[in-house]
């Protein structure tokens, strides 16, 4: 595998740790003020860390309610009708000090969390402070607006640059990482602001201008919906994961039935979300995807005989088709979404009658085919995938594997 020189991630955790200096020297030098309100928000971000209890497939943001506190104490002006004066280094060490506390026991049992997700809680959150707390400070240029009616849509301005911040910071940092297209990397971040980032972004604001009104009683008021909403996305995310495994597990029914390799569909199904993010696919695009991979072989359970190595790719176009239509009807029985049945109807059609996720999981499964257990190379499989380009293979989609194929394969798609 070639290795990789993520600068973008070298300088994001470089960044944040300066930042943490920084704001620690300037705070020791000065001191702590309000150190009780504080230590309450430096404590419930801690609590919010020590309550992600590892990240979950897809999940965005594994401990919002630790997000939520941060960005509270970025934006918080007033405690109980007092005027609060810690600053933005202030700010910076507080929520690094809460989100590395909270991380001591994750650490303890080696499911600590990335650095990557420090880096970008402490990196967002300064941005946020940086915007708002000049404007309620002594003298400050907008400290009329921040403490009159204006100051709600201050707030809601702030968190709006400070969501995209983040969103882009992210998707710098899984591009940096995988090499994916940095465009549908930003899409999918923006797409997650509109559920647990929203969530995120309505509970700091909430909390922030709750805590000005009612003081620090105010927050595990406000705190609670966000538990809720965090409790009930994780059996969600538990839900969507067994339902996962089990389309995985009804994949390997050819492999048990000996009609393909061991590992074939997860081999396939990896592969293909690779080209499919590649190719600028995202959301539910890329699970469909990765259903009609896992599943595309489905229909080889209707043959007398097995093909010799499950390499449907070598067989005749109209006896390919024949199994592609079988495996649909397989697959419209298992309840997964008709766009998965679909992918597995037409992967042996003409790539040009195709949909993108059937060209992407026909060529991927004859790469496979070609290479499976040291059938052949690499290189002179995607030689024969592009003398096909002309019927079979899209050449897009072929260019897409070796890009995929010539930085070593796959990679993480989530941000750290």
């Amino acid at each position: 595998m070639r290795a990789r020189a993520p600068g973008v991630v070298i300088a994001v955790h470089t960044s944040a740790a300066l930042l943490a200096v920084a704001g620690l020297g300037w705070t020791g030098r000065h001191g702590v003020a309000e150190p009780v309100v504080a230590l309450a928000f430096g404590t419930l971000v801690a609590l919010g860390e020590l309550a992600r209890r590892g990240a979950l497939p897809g999940e965005r943001e594994p401990a919002p309610l630790g997000a939520a506190a941060a960005l509270a104490y970025a934006l918080l002006a007033e405690n109980a009708g007092e005027a609060t004066t810690h600053g933005v280094p202030q700010v910076v060490v507080v929520v690094t000090a809460g989100a590395l506390a909270g991380a001591v026991p994750h650490v303890a049992r080696g499911g600590g969390p990335a650095l990557g997700h420090v880096a970008r809680r402490v990196i967002t959150v300064t941005f946020a402070a940086v915007c708002f707390q000049p404007l309620h400070g002594p003298g400050g240029p907008g400290e009329g607006l921040a403490a009159g009616p204006g100051h709600v849509l201050v707030v809601l301005l702030v968190l709006v640059l400070t969501a995209l911040c983040d969103a882009v910071l992210a998707a710098l940092m899984v591009r940096a990482g995988t090499g994916y297209p940095f465009g549908p990397l930003l899409r999918e971040e923006l797409r997650s602001l509109l559920g647990i980032g929203s969530a995120v972004c309505a509970t700091g604001a909430v909390m922030a201008l709750g805590t000005a009104v009612a003081g620090l009683w105010a927050l595990p008021v406000f705190c609670l919906p966000l538990l809720l909403a965090q409790l009930s996305f994780r059996r969600f995310a538990t839900v969507r994961t067994t339902y996962r495994q089990t389309i995985a597990s009804l994949a390997r029914a050819t492999e048990i039935a000996g009609y393909t390799p061991h590992g074939h569909a997860r081999r396939v199904a990896a592969l293909s979300e690779a080209v499919g993010r590649e190719l600028g696919l995202s959301g539910p695009d890329l699970t469909v995807l990765e259903y009609a991979a896992l599943m595309h072989d489905i229909g080889q359970l209707s043959l007398v005989d097995p093909v010799p190595d499950g390499a449907t790719a070598v067989l005749p176009a109209q006896e390919q088709r024949r199994i592609a239509l079988l495996g649909g009807a397989v697959v419209r029985q298992t309840g997964v979404p008709r766009a998965v049945a679909v992918v597995v109807e037409r992967q042996a059609d003409p790539y040009r009658e195709q949909p993108l996720p059937a060209r992407i999981v026909r060529t991927v499964n004859a790469y496979d085919d070609l290479t499976g257990d040291g059938a052949g190379s690499g290189l002179a499989a995607l030689e024969q995938l592009r003398l096909g380009t002309a019927h079979d293979h899209q050449p897009e989609v072929v260019a897409a594997l070796a890009r995929v194929l010539s930085r070593g394969g796959l990679g993480p798609a989530q941000p750290g």
